[in-house]
């Protein structure tokens, strides 16, 4: 996952924490603006929460500033191997994006 985030969306992140304890780890990835990203890991969670509840998020968008780096990264997510959901279109409300999604499923609307 961090390897993703670094790079297709030129994120830097921090060393790695881990708790032993609690059998937990995490990153902080951080953007150019200072807005930051916790990728978390618990390997037991499923056996915590039960198969059956919904963890995590609908999605989130990364703005990378134009149509054209819209369309460019789109492409260099599918080439790589990774699923386009929704290919770079205006929507409804005018937002220009695509919808891709990370090694975890996660959806990532890439937008202006």
């Amino acid at each position: 996952m961090k390897n993703f985030y670094l790079r297709f969306f030129k994120l830097k992140a921090n060393k790695k924490y881990y708790n032993k304890r609690k059998n937990f780890s995490s990153y902080f990835l951080s953007f150019e603006s200072g807005a930051r990203l916790e990728l978390m890991h618990k390997p037991e969670i499923m056996e915590i929460i039960g198969e059956s509840q919904k963890i995590g998020l609908a999605h989130f968008a990364i703005s990378v500033g134009s149509r054209q780096k819209v369309d460019a990264l789109t492409e260099l997510i599918r080439e790589s191997g990774f699923e386009v959901l929704g290919e770079p279109r205006t929507t409804g409300d005018g937002y220009y994006e695509s919808v891709v999604t990370d090694p975890e499923g996660n959806h990532i609307e890439i937008t202006i």
